[in-house]
């Protein structure tokens, strides 16, 4: 094994160590290091919990979940989406875990939930720059800090209560410990080598399949750099796996060994937890399917990131989320097979290559989970891509302490590969703010200054060895000026819809930049796969909204998910009507205030009073997105129907005969047609539900509950009901 392949600490104050006259470094004080590391997490603390109280419920579907799992300790170990434990949500429950905690010690509030995310957020900045610090040195670690930091995407994600964030936190914390591995000998190498596979099975937990995305990289990360021969290094391996298998499916075995009754998986076919572990949450995700079933979202799954492909992660919905430095990291990883090449040729010290291990670590956890993401066609959210996040950064410090070490060894070309970073970055920059002109479209300029800057004293540097901390620094500015840009805006942004938050300018309706193309756009006008006949399908949606001529939802779909703006015929961005913006979505998608209305209100009120003995009070048809405000919004046991497309089977026909026979339900909240939830995801569940309700339930008249309207008025119930068109209540008893 080449000594270069296995990470040795780097010592923090070897900045003249081995250099050449006129090439090195001035070191810096003691204090210097631990001073800017915390400039970047107070940086990051306060771009991810500022104005935490503003953003409402967030997504108002885990936030629901959160209420009902603080109920008992079945929903709590379950993640239960109602308090009546029928049905979860469709990911497994750990993410929500720290944010029931939290409500418990704050109360529930919107910024109660998301107080552990930021928590969470600048740990992982904190962790991954003590894991880079130990590969590439100190200079490193606090440029893979800030990239992080700044990182959009990630912003955006931290400022919201998706399972993302602590998936992030996990799975850099397993590559600290694989790192520590990496650096021990004997026992010690094996206890870190198995806490990273421990760490990586906890995010499983978190977001399933989507923590073993980076289980490549870590095992050729080992096999390359670990130590002592290759049959104790594979038997270490194994082991670790052995420890990833357990520590990720524990929670899979309990829920089909459970010996009671426990709430239906939410997203699964069967109820069981591994059908969503290998369907909606596994290979539905890569695949997609094509029976219309929820792993692909009727059709519609690429549309909230564009049509899946090499240029996914550039286009107009993710290219501005996390794309900026893609261009940096590929020159990063030619940079290391280069440095390879020339020391084994000799002409490269050992001291002037950063380890391979840590090449490969970072390096294969960025190229995997781009090849996936981008060929995903099942469900994708640009939000995703935030997992990315921690290997761009780690590669941009890696380059960075690459290209310094060269410089210092002798060789003059280093300056110019730093020249070529700067470039191509400020260029694809450029390209990204173009694109949305009116928003922030100043930023070339200062961009394009910064970069000319850089290039000159890049370039001075090749003869001037002092003047390569200005050309670093000038450097990084430039890199870093328009995503900071992007990520600054974020915490003072309404472009944040609770299911998929984003960064950077509103330019659609489903969720800003990370929504649906607009008319025209780069990478498609319409999501791959999208159904025919989705245009007469969509203007059923809640809240009024009617669909553009390319039959996507417009400003008025509040119901939508993320909905908060348009685009017009004519393929002009519409602005996001008063509240249908996050935070002020009374009533409506996933995201905000997630506020009853007057109506709903009645409409409950008048259930509990005619039927105060029965276990549920309400149930409701149309997924969670009908059911969240009603759960946030009372302390009294309404259930979602469904789950969160509405086409789950739970509850059963058989579940609704019980419950009105036992007297447990008396009133359900219905569809006044056969079906409903999200546009082509109708199924024989969904069907059988909804006409088993038509059949056997009386219809109440609004005038019964005061409603404003007749029984039929989306505005009554359609804020947040779905998508199945009217809304009707129902009287189970009186039929």
């Amino acid at each position: 094994m080449s000594k270069s392949a296995h990470i040795t600490p780097v010592p923090v104050a070897s900045a003249d160590e081995g250099g050449q006259p006129g090439t090195s470094l001035r070191a810096l004080p003691a204090w210097a290091a631990p001073a800017a590391l915390g400039a970047v997490l107070v940086l990051a603390a306060v771009l991810y919990g500022w104005a935490l109280g503003s953003l409402g419920w967030a997504n108002s579907y885990y936030s629901a979940a959160v209420k009902s799992m603080g109920t008992n300790w079945t929903n709590f170990l379950f993640g239960s989406f109602d308090p009546a434990g029928v049905i979860t949500v469709d990911k497994p429950p750990a993410a929500l875990w720290p944010q029931v905690i939290s409500s418990k010690v704050f109360g529930l509030h919107g910024w109660a939930l998301i107080l552990p995310q930021v928590l969470e957020g600048v740990a992982g900045v904190l962790v991954l720059h003590r894991t880079v610090r130990r590969w590439a040195g100190e200079g490193a670690a606090l440029l893979a800090a800030l990239v992080l930091t700044l990182t959009p995407i990630t912003v955006a994600i931290n400022r919201d209560n998706n399972p993302d964030t602590l998936l992030v936190l996990l799975l850099v914390s397993a590559a600290y410990a694989l790192t520590r591995a990496l650096q021990a000998e004997g026992w010690a190498a094996t206890r870190w080598l198995c806490a990273s596979g421990f760490l990586t099975g906890c995010g499983f937990l978190t977001k399933m399949l989507a923590a073993w995305m980076v289980v490549p990289a870590f095992a050729v990360a080992w096999l390359v750099g670990g130590s002592g021969a290759w049959t104790p290094r594979v038997r270490r391996l194994l082991g670790a796996g052995a420890i990833l298998a357990a520590s990720s499916l524990w929670w899979v075995a309990m829920v089909a060994l459970w010996p009671g009754d426990h709430p239906y998986i939410g997203g699964s076919k069967d109820g069981s937890a591994w059908d969503l572990v290998i369907g909606y949450n596994g290979l539905g995700r890569v695949f997609g399917s094509s029976d219309g079933t929820s792993q692909t979202m009727g059709g519609m799954a690429g549309g909230f990131g564009g049509r899946s492909g090499l240029g996914r992660l550039f286009n107009a919905q993710v290219g501005g989320q996390i794309s900026w430095l893609l261009p940096v990291c590929a020159l990063a990883l030619a940079v290391a097979v280069a440095c390879a090449v020339l020391r084994r040729r000799g002409r490269l010290t050992g001291a002037a290559v950063l380890p391979a291990s840590g090449w490969l670590l970072w390096g294969t956890w960025l190229v995997v989970c781009a090849a996936v993401y981008s060929s995903q066609k099942g469900i994708f959210h640009p939000y995703y891509t935030t997992q990315l996040a921690p290997a761009v950064a780690a590669l941009c410090g890696g380059l960075t302490a690459a290209l310094v070490r060269v410089h210092r060894a002798g060789p003059r070309w280093a300056p110019l590969v730093g020249v070529a970073a700067v470039v191509v970055s400020v260029g694809w920059a450029v390209a990204l703010v173009r694109r949305e002109p009116d928003w922030n479209g100043w930023l070339v300029w200062p961009v394009l200054l910064a970069g000319c800057a850089a290039v000159v004293l890049l370039l001075l540097s090749r003869r001037r060895g002092r003047l390569l901390t200005a050309a670093a620094s000038a450097a990084v500015v430039s890199v870093l000026a328009a995503p900071g840009a992007w990520a600054v805006s974020v915490p003072g942004s309404a472009n944040m819809g609770g299911t998929n938050p984003t960064a950077g300018p509103l330019t659609s309706g489903f969720g800003g930049g990370g929504g649906l193309p607009r008319q025209g756009a780069s990478g498609g006008d319409l999501p791959s796969g999208l159904p025919s006949g989705a245009a007469s399908a969509l203007p059923d949606l809640p809240g009024g909204g009617e669909p553009s001529s390319g039959g996507l939802p417009t400003a008025g779909a509040s119901g939508f998910p993320g909905a908060a703006g348009g685009s017009g015929s004519d393929g002009t961005a519409v602005p996001a009507s008063p509240g249908t913006g996050s935070g002020t979505r009374p009533g409506g998608g996933f995201g905000g205030d997630a506020e009853l209305t007057a109506d709903q209100r009645e409409i409950l009120q008048y259930a509990v009073e005619r039927a105060p003995d029965a276990r549920i009070k309400l149930a409701i048809e149309g997924g969670a997105i009908a059911a969240s405000p009603f759960i946030l919004g009372t302390d009294e046991t309404v259930v979602g129907m469904g789950g969160f497309t509405n086409s789950d089977n739970a509850p059963s026909v058989a579940q609704l005969k019980k419950w009105t026979k036992n007297g447990e339900l008396r009133y359900v909240l219905g569809s006044g047609t056969s079906g409903g939830g999200l546009p082509g995801l109708s199924n024989g569940a969904t069907e059988q539900r909804s006409q088993w309700i038509a059949d056997n339930c009386a219809k109440v008249p609004a005038s019964a509950y005061g409603g404003t309207s007749g029984a039929s008025s989306r505005q009554t119930a359609g804020g947040a009901t779905g998508f199945g068109g009217e809304q009707v209540l129902y009287d189970c008893a009186a039929k």
